[in-house]
């Protein structure tokens, strides 16, 4: 079993001079649901080499067990710290896709050609994507059969009010629940912060960090 996880390169948080980029448990959870399965994870980025953490992820407030065992986990370190070019990744071989959030997304990877290529390529070979929290926006600009992959599909992703909570509505390029209504998704959610992921077809959606483990446990169920 191999999954390629897909992480932004982007680490500016619009015009506001502030850095973002990655949750960390958004990777971290995954990652290790993945790897404690017996999955081969490959990590790839726009840029390639080490992605951009947003270092509000990583403050005391967020900490997790997973990510604990990630800062203590060298190999892991150093497989992040030297993700493949997403140019040079191509589907084969892969038996899923997964795209951790934070708000770097929203500028690179939803307009990436190699990210829509690759997701387009692992769906019409019938394998599973999966996307947590901003993670969904890399479905932007993903077409399947002539339409939105998400056109008449279930999905979640970071809700509007999570967005107007940590105060970011009017600095991201766009808000990811009305961005999947509008390209005909049937948009679905939980209470701010609440553990909520939604699985139609071979399209795995978390609405936010408190999702990362249980989207990367559906994938998982998908793949068994």
């Amino acid at each position: 079993m191999k999954i390629l996880m897909v992480l932004t390169s982007h680490d500016q948080l619009g015009n506001t001079g502030k850095p973002t980029g990655f949750w960390l448990e958004e990777f971290a959870a995954p990652y290790y649901i993945f790897k404690d399965a017996g999955a081969d994870v490959m990590l790839a980025s726009p840029k390639g080499g080490q992605p951009p953490i947003d270092p509000k992820s990583d403050e005391p407030g967020n900490q997790t067990e997973a990510m604990e065992r990630f800062r203590n986990d060298p190999a892991a370190q150093k497989a992040l710290a030297n993700t493949v070019k997403l140019g040079n990744v191509k589907a084969d071989g892969f038996d899923a896709i997964f795209y951790p959030g934070g708000h770097g997304p929203l500028w690179d990877l939803a307009n990436d050609r190699n990210s829509i290529a690759l997701i387009e390529g692992f769906y019409n070979a019938g394998k599973p994507v999966a996307a947590v929290c901003h993670g969904p926006a890399v479905l932007k600009e993903v077409t399947h059969q002539g339409q939105s992959i998400v056109k008449g599909k279930r999905v979640t992703g970071f809700t509007n009010s999570e967005e107007e909570a940590v105060q970011l509505t009017d600095v991201v390029p766009f808000l990811v629940e009305d961005e999947l209504k509008r390209l005909g998704g049937r948009f679905e959610k939980a209470a701010d912060w609440a553990d909520f992921t939604v699985v139609d077809g071979r399209l795995v959606t978390g609405q936010n960090p408190s999702s990362s483990t249980s989207a990367a446990k559906e994938l998982l169920k998908l793949l068994r």
